[in-house]
């Protein structure tokens, strides 16, 4: 599964957002599951960041946002992130995909 998380971060917080944002991406890249991972920023719009992650399934992911370091070190700053869906599937040729549902009954 991708995990794509885009920040909006203003010009003087840039510095100390980017130290924040990579010790974050570390504690993540330590926990079970994860594949990969990458920290970007918009060319067009230098206030526009990205972290995106790879993790095996997405019980691995929960189980990292779970743990204790991560809920200390990485959650606050992810908590900051733009307010939109994150979690996807990888879609490759002959990959089933979930079944569309509601997810919750309220």
């Amino acid at each position: 599964m991708l995990v794509v998380s885009r920040f909006r971060v203003d010009a003087g917080e840039r510095d100390a957002f980017r130290a924040e944002l990579e010790a974050a991406h570390g504690l993540l890249a330590q926990r079970p599951g994860y594949v990969g991972g990458t920290i970007g920023r918009n060319l067009d719009d230098p206030t526009l960041w990205v972290l995106t992650t790879r993790w095996e399934h997405v019980g691995a992911y929960r189980r990292a946002l779970s743990s204790y370091d991560v809920k200390l070190g990485a959650v606050p700053l992810l908590s900051r992130a733009v307010d939109e869906p994150s979690a996807y599937e990888v879609v490759e040729p002959g990959t089933v995909l979930n079944v569309e549902s509601t997810r919750s009954l309220g």
